[in-house]
């Protein structure tokens, strides 16, 4: 896909972002019920909102939609796809239950199994993440403020370029719902390689939006994730010159559209 057409459907990925946070920040504000799908996970009417606002402004693009909360399709039919998006309406429903604000709209298109574009939108801060190849990874601060600018380029220079140089230790973010012990022995070690370490934990994408940001150095997930959890962060931290690493193989970067939609263990780092 050319720059001209990565610019346009990043636009058109933002847009549905923002309307989707709006939907959710209602709910959140409001008295809402929690139901819990097979897996035991949670789902609230905010999850449900959100893809239905994403999936109607994405469906003029012409391309197929993996989400969360419409995960049953078929891999003999998914396998067909050259390009998708793939989007999670509603990150961090746990953060969100919670109330804590640490609850991301994640939106993003991959092509060929790699994400090309993502977008991740904080509703309760109003920050906005995007990047698209070639095109840089950026920050916008009250992303809600005000009407969306016309173009990807006004936007671009209202934005903060990614990374950004920050003086402090070395820092690793994890879970805030997912400390597995494999994470608490990663750390042990990192504590060999740098003396000084300070730990943060933040939930849903946010974690990878701060190694992109440069408010971290490393996240290592050694927990389950699935594609919708990581591909939008995937193309961000990509364009901040980071990879999403398998944790098993260093060299080899997570895949997307795959038989079986659950990622491996991965650590987020600067690439190899």
């Amino acid at each position: 896909m050319d720059k001209t057409e990565i610019k346009v459907l990043l636009m058109d990925a933002i847009e549905a972002s923002l309307e989707a946070g709006k939907e959710i920040l209602e709910v959140y504000e409001s008295t809402f019920e929690v139901e819990y799908k097979d897996d035991k996970s949670p789902l609230t009417i905010a999850d449900k909102k959100a893809h239905n606002i994403i999936a109607h402004k994405l469906k003029d693009t012409g391309i197929p939609i993996l989400s969360e909360e419409g995960r049953d399709i078929a891999y003999g039919e998914r396998s067909m796809w050259r390009d998708l998006w793939i989007v999670d309406p509603l990150d961090g429903t746990k953060e969100f239950i919670k109330q804590n604000g640490e609850f991301t709209v994640n939106i993003a298109l991959a092509e060929r199994g790699v994400p090309t574009l993502g977008v991740i939108y904080v509703p309760v801060e109003e920050t906005l993440y995007f990047a698209g190849e070639g095109l840089g990874s950026y920050r916008k601060d009250q992303a809600a403020h005000g009407a969306l600018p016309d173009t990807l380029e006004e936007l671009i220079g209202g934005s903060t370029k990614l990374p950004e140089k920050q003086e402090r230790p070395f820092t690793i973010v994890g879970s805030r719902s997912h400390m597995s012990d494999e994470t608490v022995a990663y750390v042990e070690d990192m504590r060999e390689q740098h003396p000084e370490i300070e730990m943060m934990s933040r939930g849903s994408s946010l974690k990878i939006c701060m190694v992109a940001e440069g408010s971290a150095d490393v996240y290592p997930r050694f927990a389950p994730t699935m594609e919708w959890d990581t591909a939008a962060g995937h193309a961000i931290a990509k364009e901040a010159g980071l990879e999403i690493y398998q944790a098993e193989d260093l060299e080899k970067p997570l895949q997307y559209n795959k038989d079986n939609l659950l990622n491996p263990w991965f650590i987020v780092k600067q690439k190899a």
